[in-house]
């Protein structure tokens, strides 16, 4: 069956400490149901919880280098199943410099599944104020639409939002409805329906939510309950209704930050990984970023293909 991959941006394992870590306080249904009336924290987790369709693991995102994960990194990581961090010799933050876009553009889970002949979709919804910031050297690529421009991938706008193909990136048109799109506010449930359905119709489907990240950046206690909640109330809606679309679901995280809100960075927290279908057993040993990569393409049927040399680590100090 296809995988939705929902990818969280600084969604960590933190400890039980109820003064810095919001799990503990927020209100997630969903996700203390699947914890067996637990909130997500790193002792709650232990070595992982494996059940019937369900396996939760945490997952580490160091990668046997020193410092402090970083998203550039550790995205591309997840989505090549290359440690570029221990090839620089360091995390590296922000958008993917020149080496990590020639890794991306090698390979990568949207081009791997595109040039194979099947359908990945990225389904963040785009304006075109964005691609045009780009243009004007306002704004660089994130690591996940860099991979989705390598894979050729068709990218949604408002249009296709307004017509149901597509999600904003906070969820709930709210950031859309500020720079004055006239777009509806959705409630979790809406936005999960609509990427359900966009998700059928595809092999690999990705979606990147990574207010959670700033949140943690501002340490906003009272914020990180709300985007909690929405996030439980989105991750839950999808969960419930997998079946119907014949789908599996893959939730993902780079590296820890809004779990802990007593420090402005990241963390060296692992990650949970959360699968919930029937390929939910494959995913039981995943032990670090470095093997959700391989795991999801074998489950897929297919094999990495790269194209092009490896690149080596002198180019990967140029920002360019």
């Amino acid at each position: 069956m296809p995988i939705l991959m929902v990818f969280i941006d600084g969604f960590g394992l933190g400890t039980d400490d109820t003064s810095a870590n919001p799990f503990t306080a927020a209100d997630m249904p969903f996700i203390n149901r699947i914890m067996g009336d637990k909130s997500m924290t790193r002792n709650h987790v232990g070595q992982g919880i494996v059940r019937e369709n369900l396996a939760i693991r945490p997952t580490d995102a160091c990668l046997g280098v020193s410092g402090i994960p970083q998203s550039a990194t550790g995205q591309t990581v997840l989505f090549t199943g290359k440690n570029v961090a221990k090839t620089a010799g360091r995390h590296i933050n922000g958008f993917p410099t020149k080496y990590l876009r020639q890794v991306l553009y090698q390979n990568n889970l949207l081009k791997t599944v595109n040039d194979a002949g099947r359908k990945a979709v990225f389904a963040n919804v785009f304006t075109t104020e964005y691609f045009d910031a780009v243009e004007q050297g306002k704004w660089r690529h994130s690591v996940t639409t860099t991979a989705a421009l390598a894979a050729e991938c068709h990218f949604l706008l408002v249009p296709d939002l307004l017509s149901g193909k597509g999600v904003f990136q906070d969820i709930t048109n709210e950031i859309l409805r500020d720079r004055g799109y006239d777009v509806p506010i959705w409630e979790p449930e809406t936005a999960a329906h609509h990427l359900l359905r966009q998700a059928a119709q595809n092999d690999f489907t990705l979606f990147e939510y990574f207010q959670t990240d700033h949140c943690g950046h501002d340490q906003n206690w009272d914020l990180a309950l709300v985007l909690l909640n929405r996030l439980d109330r989105f991750l839950g809606t999808l969960a419930e209704h997998l079946a119907e679309f014949d789908l599996e679901l893959l939730v993902v995280s780079d590296h820890g930050n809004i779990e802990d809100l007593s420090i402005k960075t990241h963390t060296l927290n692992p990650v949970p990984t959360i699968v919930i279908g029937n390929c939910a057993s494959r995913f039981a040993e995943t032990a670090s970023l470095l093997d959700i990569f391989p795991q999801v393409l074998e489950y897929l049927e297919l094999e990495p293909v790269f194209s092009g040399p490896e690149s080596g680590v002198d180019t990967c100090w140029n920002n360019g």
